[in-house]
């Protein structure tokens, strides 16, 4: 039985894919081992959003030979897609296989066993409703993602990802109840929807809302995340839902990117500032203690000092709870890279700003729920003593205890703050 091993770099989606590749595997005949243990094959499946994550799959590259010089490795995903020519050279990499091929990894590997050099397989990306041929069980973690949508026709111009990953295109809509009964069946109690542009899900007359409303119906599923959301791309309607008590969590990550209506038109962005604005404050009021966050790039090409100064105040006065901060890097495609970029550490000193500034606005937000009773999901004990989890509006909580509550949802009083979790005790709601 071949051992093969994956690390899986970026995005919610990337791991939702890398999970459904695995069991692929599994059923396969492969056995699937731990990243740091001797595999024959290593697939690493790729990001292409920044310049860091580029030079990412190099090291990893680099540190799998020194390691276990013996694997062959395969390089997946959006990288592959658009740098293949790039990663052939890379040592001991035997397989790189586009976004196109990624989910059939098992029959690409069965049409190239034991290629001597780099098989270059990216093959175009149809524009299709489609189906994934395998559930994303996480045997690593209680929340599982779940793919629903592939692909962007927006073409922002500081990303390459509609050349790396296609145009929009929507999952069928009877195949994510098919994957999703399979997930909770394998004892998930949470689903996070994911997809490049999620809000923009269409298949025949279905939206992301029919796909919520349906997974809320879901027998056993007793929580519903949303994954990162485009600005404008869903109705306010999803207010009223996520305040009724529904499965669906009180969390929203919408990027914002920058808080200058110059630097979002020069981003091609699809909304102004204002929009954007009174999209976060309606969430806030309609929704008690929601959770929002956003990304925000820095540095963007022209970004002067207003410009910056303008991101920060917005940032500062909307209830918008931690960021992303990205800094910003020419993507090979992008049509922001003819641009003139700014200093380095122009964008070194404005990231950490930003970064400050989030981490002040997150523990404002864990500071308002303290006294207050969370449901929590929890996860892996630590094996100190203390077991962590997530409440619904994606804050992190700790308790002290030596029963297991591993995959379990149970109220937790919030009590104080250490450090970058909230500390809460088991609620006796008997007694309130």
């Amino acid at each position: 039985m071949k051992r093969i091993s994956f690390y899986t770099f970026g995005c919610r989606l990337n791991q939702s894919e890398t999970a459904s590749i695995q069991n692929s595997f599994r059923q396969g005949g492969y056995q699937v081992v731990g990243f740091d243990e001797p595999s024959d094959i290593v697939v690493i499946n790729t990001c292409t959003v920044t310049e860091g994550g580029d030079a990412d799959t190099r090291h990893l590259v680099h540190k799998v030979n020194r390691q276990n010089p013996a694997a062959r490795i395969a390089l997946v995903g959006c990288q592959a897609q658009v740098q293949k020519e790039q990663l052939a050279d890379l040592p001991n990499v035997r397989w790189i296989v586009g976004n196109g091929r990624k989910m059939d990894l098992v029959s690409v590997f069965n049409e190239y066993p034991k290629p001597a050099v780099a098989q270059l397989v990216t093959p175009t990306i149809e524009r299709e409703p489609f189906t994934s041929p395998m559930a994303s069980i996480d045997h690593d973690h209680t929340r599982a993602n779940i793919k629903i949508q592939d692909g962007c026709d927006f073409f922002c111009s500081f990303c390459e990802i509609p050349y790396a990953r296609g145009r929009a295109r929507s999952r069928v809509f009877e195949d994510i109840f098919t994957e999703a009964n399979a997930l909770v069946a394998a004892g998930h109690k949470e689903l996070i929807l994911t997809g490049i542009n999620i809000g923009t899900y269409s298949y025949q007359d279905k939206t992301l809302m029919d796909v919520i409303k349906a997974m809320n119906a879901l027998e056993g599923l007793e929580r519903l995340r949303i994954s990162s959301i485009e600005p404008t791309t869903i109705s306010t309607d999803i207010f009223n839902y996520m305040s009724a008590g529904n499965k669906l969590c009180r969390y929203l990550h919408i990027p914002l990117q920058s808080g200058d209506d110059e630097i979002l038109q020069g981003m091609k962005r699809k909304y102004t500032l204002d929009e954007f604005s009174d999209f976060v404050r309606q969430a806030h009021s309609q929704v008690p203690h929601i959770c929002i966050g956003t990304d925000v790039i820095v540095g963007f090409p022209g970004e002067t000092d207003a410009h910056f100064g303008r991101t920060v105040d917005i940032l500062r006065e909307l209830p918008i709870h931690y960021f992303h901060v990205f800094s910003y890097s020419p993507r090979h495609v992008a049509k922001s890279r003819l641009m003139e970029t700014l200093p380095a550490e122009v964008i070194s000193e404005r990231s950490q700003i930003l970064r400050d500034l989030s981490q002040r606005k997150r523990r404002i937000f864990q500071e308002s729920l303290l006294g207050s009773v969370q449901t929590v999901l929890f996860e892996n004990p630590k094996g100190d003593g203390w077991q962590n989890g997530l409440t619904d509006n994606y804050v992190r909580v700790k308790v002290k205890g030596s029963r297991n509550l591993f995959n379990q949802i149970l109220p937790v009083r919030l009590e104080h703050i250490d450090g970058q979790l909230v500390v809460g005790k088991i609620a006796d709601l008997g007694n309130d």
